[in-house]
C-alpha cells in the first residue's frame, strides 16, 4: 500500500474514532484541503446517523478518551498538546493533562525474549528473578521487578514492541498535516504547528532511546550529590541498553497521598519546602528540570526526602532564559509592567514592533486581577499561562521549554494545594527565588558578570594580536608601484587605500572571537 493511501485510511480511522467519542467539535472549522474536508464531512454525519447520542462529558474529557483510543503517539501528543493552552483553550488544556499515560501491558514472554536480544544474552546471564507481570505499562514502555544475578533489587524499563515503527507512521502523518494546515491557513503561521510537531518529534525521538533517559537520571543525581533530600535511582549501565533501562528499585508514597503522608508521621509544610526547594534549584540553578513531575513519578521516602523516578521527558534552561524568568519576577513583584514588557522584548518573546507601553497595559490587564490576591491563593503558573495567551494579540513566540516549564509549575502548585490547602509552593520558593534574584541579577552580580566578560575579553587579546600580525604582513606584501607611492597621499587614490585599509582591519576585527 502507498503511503499516500496509508495516510488517507489513518486520517479516516481518526476521524472515526473522533466521531465515535462526539469529540469531533474541536475540528469545526478545520477544513485546510479537499480531502481532509471530505473525510471529516463523512465523519461527522456518521456521528449523527450511528453515533446519534451526545456524551455528557466535557470536550476534553471526550477528545482524551478518543486519544487513550488512537494509541500511544495520540496519548503522548495529547499530553504535549496539554502544555498548548494559548491554542487549546484552559478548559481543554486541563482536561487533556489529566491525560494518564497508561496502557494495557504486552505479555511478559516478549519482555524476556527484548531483553536478552538487545542485552545481547540469555536473561538468566542478568537476572536471577525477573517478574512476568509488569508493575506499569505506558505508552512507550513497562517496567517489571527483578533480582539481577548480584542479588539486588532492581527495576527493568522495557520499550514495547514495534513501538518505534508506531511512532514514526504516526510521526509522518503529524508532520504531514503540520504543513498542509500552515500551507492553507496562513494566518495560522504564528502558531509555529510544523515547529511544534518537530519539538514533539525530538522528544519522542529521545524517550524511544533509554540511554538518553539513563544519562538524564545520571545528570540529575550529580546535580544534587550530597543532598539527601533528593534521591534518584542508581542505573546499572551493564544491563542497560537503547530498549533496556535496569535501575536500584525505588519504594516511597506518592507525593499527593495526604492521608499516608500523615499517618506516616511526615510532616506536610516540610515536605512541599521540600519538593519546592528541589524545583527551584532544578531550575534556576542548574537550568535541568524534570518535565513529568506528576504525582506517579515523585514519592516521599521513609526519611521525608523525595523521589523521583521516569526521566524520559527533561527540561533545560539556557542561563539567558533564567535571567529572564528573573527579571520578570522581579517585574512582577514591584507590579512594574514597563519592566515587564522590557523582559518579554530583552527574552526574545516579543520584537522591536511592539509598542513597549500597548504591551505593558496588556500585561497589566491580565496579571493584576491575579496579583491583586492573597499570596496564599496566588498561581504564578496560572499568571504565566495567562501571559501566554497575549500570544496571538502580539505575535509572541514562546519557547516550548517555557511551555513545560508552565506544566510542571501548574502541577506542583496542584499538589501543594491538595496536601494543604493554606499552604502555596509560591509563598514557600519566594525567598528562594529572591535569594537567587540578589546573587544572579543585583549590582555585585552585574559586576561579577562585566568583570567576567572583560577576563573573556583579556584572553582573546592574543588571538586579536595574531590577526594584526597577519593584517600587517598582509600590508607589506601588497605590490604597490613609484607611482601609487607617490600619490599616496592624493586625491581620491588615498580614500581608495585608506578604504581598503579599514577594510582589512575590520575584516581582521571580525574574525576575532573578541568582537
Amino acid at each position: 500500500m502507498t503511503r499516500p493511501l496509508q495516510s488517507f485510511f489513518r486520517l479516516w480511522h481518526i476521524a472515526f474514532v473522533l466521531a465515535r467519542h462526539d469529540s469531533l467539535s474541536v475540528l469545526e472549522g478545520f477544513t485546510p484541503n479537499r480531502s481532509l474536508a471530505i473525510i471529516l464531512g463523512c465523519a461527522r454525519l456518521l456521528r449523527r446517523r450511528r453515533f446519534g447520542h451526545k456524551s455528557p462529558l466535557r470536550p476534553g474529557e471526550k477528545l482524551a478518551l478518543a486519544l487513550i483510543e488512537l494509541g500511544p503517539v495520540f496519548v503522548k501528543f495529547g499530553q504535549f498538546l496539554s502544555t498548548r493552552a494559548d491554542l487549546l483553550g484552559d478548559d481543554l488544556a486541563g482536561d487533556l493533562a489529566q491525560l494518564q499515560d497508561q496502557l494495557p501491558p504486552f505479555d511478559g514472554a516478549e519482555a524476556r525474549a527484548l531483553i536478552a536480544a538487545d542485552l545481547g544474552a540469555p536473561l538468566e546471564q542478568f537476572f536471577q528473578q525477573f517478574e512476568p507481570t509488569p508493575v506499569s505499562a505506558a505508552s512507550i514502555a513497562q517496567v517489571h521487578f527483578a533480582v539481577t544475578t548480584d542479588g539486588e533489587k532492581v527495576a527493568v524499563k522495557i520499550l514495547r514492541p514495534n513501538v518505534t515503527q508506531h511512532f514514526q507512521r504516526d510521526l509522518a502523518l503529524f508532520h504531514h498535516l503540520a504543513h498542509v494546515v500552515t500551507g492553507a491557513k496562513p494566518d495560522l503561521a504564528r502558531l509555529r504547528l510544523c515547529e511544534a510537531v518537530q519539538t514533539f518529534d525530538d522528544i519522542v525521538r529521545l524517550e524511544m532511546d533509554l540511554r538518553m533517559e539513563a544519562a538524564a537520571a545520571c545528570e540529575l543525581a550529580q546535580n544534587f550529590a550530597g543532598d539527601a533530600s533528593y534521591h534518584t535511582p542508581r542505573i546499572d549501565w551493564t544491563r542497560t541498553s537503547r530498549r533496556v533501562l535496569t535501575m536500584s528499585r525505588v519504594s516511597g508514597i506518592p507525593l499527593d497521598d495526604r492521608t499516608a503522608l500523615v499517618a506516616a508521621g511526615h510532616h506536610l509544610p516540610d515536605i512541599l519546602g521540600t519538593a519546592a526547594r528541589i524545583f527551584f534549584h532544578q531550575v534556576f540553578r542548574d537550568g535541568f528540570f524534570h518535565g513529568d513531575q506528576h504525582p506517579g513519578n515523585m514519592f516521599v521516602g521513609s526519611t521525608g526526602q523525595i523521589v523521583a523516578v521516569d526521566f524520559g521527558i527533561m527540561g533545560r534552561i539556557d542561563h539567558q532564559t533564567r535571567t529572564f524568568l528573573a527579571d520578570m519576577l522581579l517585574a512582577l513583584l514591584e507590579e512594574d509592567y514597563y519592566k515587564l514588557a522590557e523582559a518579554h522584548r530583552t527574552g526574545g518573546l516579543i520584537d522591536d514592533r511592539v509598542s513597549l507601553s500597548v504591551f505593558a497595559q496588556a500585561l497589566r490587564s491580565v496579571c493584576q486581577p491575579i496579583m491583586g490576591q492573597s499570596l496564599d491563593s496566588f498561581s504564578f503558573a496560572r499568571l504565566l499561562g495567562q501571559m501566554f495567551h497575549l500570544s496571538k494579540n502580539f505575535d509572541m513566540t514562546i519557547q516550548p521549554q517555557l511551555l513545560l516549564l508552565q506544566k510542571n509549575m501548574v502541577m506542583a502548585e496542584g499538589i501543594s494545594r491538595q496536601l494543604d490547602e493554606n499552604l502555596n509552593i509560591w509563598a514557600i520558593s519566594r525567598p528562594l527565588i529572591e535569594q537567587w534574584m540578589r546573587e544572579n541579577r543585583g549590582p555585585q552580580a552585574r559586576l561579577r558578570q562585566q568583570f567576567g566578560n572583560l577576563c573573556d575579553s583579556l584572553e582573546q587579546l592574543p588571538i586579536l594580536v595574531q590577526n594584526l600580525d597577519r593584517l600587517s604582513k598582509t600590508i607589506d606584501g601588497l605590490k604597490l608601484n613609484p607611482d601609487s607611492l607617490n600619490n599616496l597621499h592624493s586625491g581620491h587614490k588615498t580614500t581608495a587605500r585608506l578604504a581598503l585599509l579599514l577594510a582589512l582591519i575590520a575584516l581582521s576585527l571580525s574574525a576575532s572571537p573578541l568582537l
